[in-house]
């Protein structure tokens, strides 16, 4: 039996409708900035997704774009400011940032009642004592679909392939959270298919076209594929969608998949940070 298509898209567009209600019965706006410095196009296209998103709802954002040779102490003085400015609520820095730039400093400048990413340490380091208080958006984006779809995490095993800071290893403390027996796989595990065979649940976010294969996927699993690629000049994720989706149970399109359940939880969360801060 064909697998079920979990529309990512149509998820993500109930959750924007209920903020749009929301913020509307606010009395001020909740406000998020972006920073981007470099020229790194997909950053560009992604955060104009954001900006768009945000008017859409009716959240106040604000853009920084930086160029490339912007020093680590000019990023962190635009930081401090946004941290100390009223109508700012969320802070988002884009990754990637140019390598003379500290990552972990940059993103642990932002204030903790500001950071909409979860990336600030304090916050990754709470997560992995089970607070959940501010988490990663595509986590999240992630964790939603499958509660969305109705699907028990507790007990059933959850295979992650990829173990970036930004989707990996948080999609993996918010899994081992609720109660799944999670495995983490990278680019130095042997035998990948035959771990990913025995998971209910595959969250793949590596970058490679059709990683993970039919053959590697046991009838009735739950597929959540973060991974953009384009092939031919298409999008693809890191998942063989057309073979598998005739073998899983559920499986998430690419693109309307993940996407835009990231945007999605960026807005929850910026107005969980306005919420808290007013």
């Amino acid at each position: 039996m064909p697998a079920k298509i979990i529309d990512g898209k149509e998820i993500a567009r109930k959750i924007r409708e209920e903020i749009k209600k929301e913020v509307a019965a606010l009395e001020k706006k909740p406000g998020l900035a972006a920073i981007i410095v470099g020229d790194n196009p997909a950053s560009k296209v992604y955060v104009g997704m954001k900006r768009k998103t945000c008017e859409e709802v009716g959240i106040y954002s604000e853009e920084f774009k930086l160029p490339e040779e912007t020093s680590e102490e000019e990023l962190l003085e635009l930081v401090r400011k946004l941290n100390k400015e009223d109508k700012i609520h969320a802070i988002l820095l884009q990754l990637p940032i140019p390598k003379h730039i500290n990552e972990e400093k940059a993103l642990s400048a932002i204030a903790l009642e500001k950071d909409v990413d979860g990336f600030n340490s304090v916050n990754i380091g709470k997560l992995v004592r089970g607070n959940e208080a501010s988490v990663p958006c595509t986590p999240k984006g992630i964790i939603r679909l499958l509660e969305e779809i109705g699907i028990e995490i507790t007990g059933k095993n959850a295979v992650v392939v990829g173990r970036s800071n930004i989707v990996g290893k948080p999609t993996a403390l918010m899994l081992l959270n609720r109660n799944a027996t999670v495995t983490v796989c990278h680019s130095k595990t042997k035998y990948l298919g035959e771990i990913t065979k025995k998971a209910d649940i595959i969250v793949v976010a590596v970058g490679k076209p059709n990683m993970i294969t039919e053959s590697m996927v046991k009838e009735g699993a739950v597929v959540i594929d973060v991974g953009i690629n384009k092939v031919d000049g298409k999008l693809v994720g890191d998942a063989d969608f057309e073979n598998i989706k005739e073998k899983a149970g559920w499986i998430t399109p690419v693109p309307g998949g993940v996407g835009p359940m990231t945007i999605a939880m960026l807005l929850e969360n910026t107005l969980q940070r306005y919420k808290e801060a007013e």
